[in-house]
């Protein structure tokens, strides 16, 4: 790996960390857990009902929402639902609902750009529509370069960039947004953060609006010309959680989750991950599901913390099904009193899983867990991909999870079956269920390692970030022996869970994957972007950026929007750096 400077060193650390704060395993020992059916009950559990959800308008701030009756945490595992509300359970009326339905006219008019985190709502990174192929790909040329005015503690830019309507859409991890012109980088308008993110944050663009948190602890909807408030949302939280996703915007609802992250650490104790779909336009709360099924989250509520989702939701809207990955269980591997995650016991449901959640309702439809009761910070977060493939000569639609478990899963879109697993990178100890007293173990994937950033798809093909880099455990505590990791970028057949190809780096790969054409993107931390070749893996082409890169690229047109947030040396520039085919 190159060589990073002890500054480098410190922000990589708290930058993976904050990013990626997710975790989940799946070990040849432990039994897959968890397939339900369309109630959401795993084999002899007991139903689970609707229950009501009071999230309506208040007097005050006639910006906010209120949710008088919102008791989301006390509801745990279960959805929350804001539409039958009676007139005496309801002091102010029914929540009101927006009339927009369906994708927004910026995501329809903007297919062909990068209207969504992952592009589209399949979360398939892959575009098309650009010039930019194995054959231009050498003329690209920087363009503009927009600098980023501040830099925290975990870099500048964990986000991706949107495109739409000639704007590159923006969020830094200080939270300031930005709305810059496509064609030369100028400044259109700009929103000061409130408080710096944590973990990852972001943009989404409809409805002629602007949603994001200018904090962890708020979320609001700005108006995406002017950039000022139209809304702030009322969700609850406690002083060990955060909203760290960047959101994603469907129906005439923004889709959300908070997860154990504040300014007093991570996974501290206390902390429950809620997924959350709210009224695009009033920000009222539609309906939430905690992803922690414990009233008393597994028996300790002091100490134990989990779940949440950290990247956005995939959604079908054929089947009108949001698909989320879901974060680890806390504390890991335990503490000196409560060992090898005995404060916990159980596996921990529903961290380190992947759920199935009906997109207007919120209600559980099915899910699975890859890694119960997890020990190593292995979460199942990654978003997840959806794809059509023929599964022994039938062609079914196909749900394609990972997560830093360092395990790529093919699960059935309608059921939750799964059609395979394939391990990818390195893999030591993370089969093990209990650390002896007193013993030490090498972990890989560690805490930072595995399936750690975005995943992307194109023909048959997925294409998986992979991060080469060990965890030391004893049965109470962790430690990190060094960054010096390895990565990689491997090619899976979606019908078979083969690997076709991988091609590997002296470097951890924190970029996230993008299909451009004939060529698939990736980037290292050291601010390196690569370009393969998408049939063999072969490197056609590469460029340094001026500060290293833990967040992913986005295209529009012939153009390559690179944000490189992390400056590894003293005086290094972070920005956005657009690069441009020339003639």
């Amino acid at each position: 790996m190159k060589s990073l400077s002890n500054f480098g060193l410190s922000l990589l650390v708290i930058a993976l960390i904050a990013t990626i704060g997710c975790s989940q395993q799946r070990s040849e020992e432990s039994p897959v857990k968890g397939l339900v059916n369309a109630t959401g009950n795993s084999d002899s559990e007991t139903p689970r009902s609707q229950l009501l959800l009071n999230a309506v308008y208040g007097p005050g701030d006639p910006y906010r929402c209120y949710c008088p009756n919102n008791s989301i945490r006390s509801l745990s595992g279960k959805t929350q639902d804001s539409s039958n509300l009676s007139k005496s359970q309801n002091r102010y009326g029914e929540c009101p609902r927006s009339p927009q339905e369906d994708i927004p006219d910026e995501i329809t008019r903007n297919s062909k750009l990068w209207p969504l985190p992952n592009r589209d709502y399949e979360s398939t990174r892959a575009i098309f529509e650009s010039d930019i192929s194995q054959s231009t790909v050498g003329r690209l040329a920087i363009a503009w370069k927009f600098r980023l005015p501040e830099v925290t503690n975990w870099g500048a830019a964990a986000s991706n960039p949107l495109v739409m309507d000639g704007i590159v859409y923006f969020q830094d991890l200080p939270s300031n947004i930005f709305a810059l012109d496509l064609d030369d980088g100028d400044l259109l308008w700009t929103r000061k953060g409130e408080g710096r993110s944590i973990a990852p944050n972001g943009l989404a663009v409809g409805y002629g609006k602007v949603f994001a948190a200018p904090s962890a602890s708020g979320f609001f909807a700005l108006d995406s010309s002017t950039g000022k408030v139209i809304w702030r949302a009322d969700i609850q939280l406690t002083d060990t959680e955060g909203i760290d996703i960047q959101p994603i915007v469907y129906d005439g609802l923004v889709y959300l989750s908070t997860a154990p992250r504040s300014k007093k650490g991570l996974y501290v104790g206390n902390g429950e991950g809620i997924i959350y779909a709210l009224d695009e336009s009033t920000g009222c709360i539609v309906w939430g599901f905690n992803t922690v099924d414990s009233e008393d989250i597994w028996g300790n509520r002091e100490v134990n913390s989990g779940g949440g989702a950290w990247f956005p939701t995939s959604v079908d809207t054929t089947r009108d099904v949001t698909y989320w990955g879901i974060g680890n269980p806390g504390p890991w591997p335990g503490t000196e009193e409560y060992p090898n995650g005995s404060s916990r016991p159980g596996p921990n449901l529903y961290t380190d899983s992947i759920l199935a959640l009906d997109s207007k309702s919120g209600e559980l439809l099915w899910y699975r867990q890859v890694r119960p009761h997890d020990l190593f910070d292995l979460d199942f977060h990654v978003s997840p991909v959806l794809v059509s493939a023929d599964i022994d000569g039938s062609e079914r639609d196909v749900v394609i999870g990972a997560g830093k478990t360092g395990t790529v899963h093919a699960f059935d879109a309608e059921t939750g079956h799964e059609f395979w697993v394939t391990k990818v990178g390195i893999h030591q100890n993370d089969h093990i269920e209990e650390i002896p007293d007193g013993e030490e173990i090498e972990v890989y994937p560690g805490s930072l390692g595995g399936v750690e950033t975005f995943m992307s798809y194109a023909d048959g093909m997925v294409y998986v970030p992979v991060i080469n880099l060990p965890t030391t455990y004893t049965s109470s505590t962790k430690k990190m022996e060094s960054l010096n990791g390895t990565g990689s970028v491997i090619a899976i057949e979606v019908d078979s869970g083969r690997i076709n190809w991988e091609t590997e780096f002296e470097e951890i790969v924190v970029g996230s994957t993008t299909v451009v054409n004939d060529l698939v993107f990736t980037s290292v931390f050291s601010g390196k972007v690569y370009a393969m070749n998408r049939t063999s893996g072969e490197i056609v082409w590469s460029f340094q950026a001026d500060a290293g890169i833990n967040a992913p690229l986005a295209v529009a047109k012939n153009t390559l929007l690179i944000p490189s947030g992390m400056p590894q040396e003293e005086g290094n520039s972070p920005g956005i750096i657009a690069l441009r085919l020339v003639d």
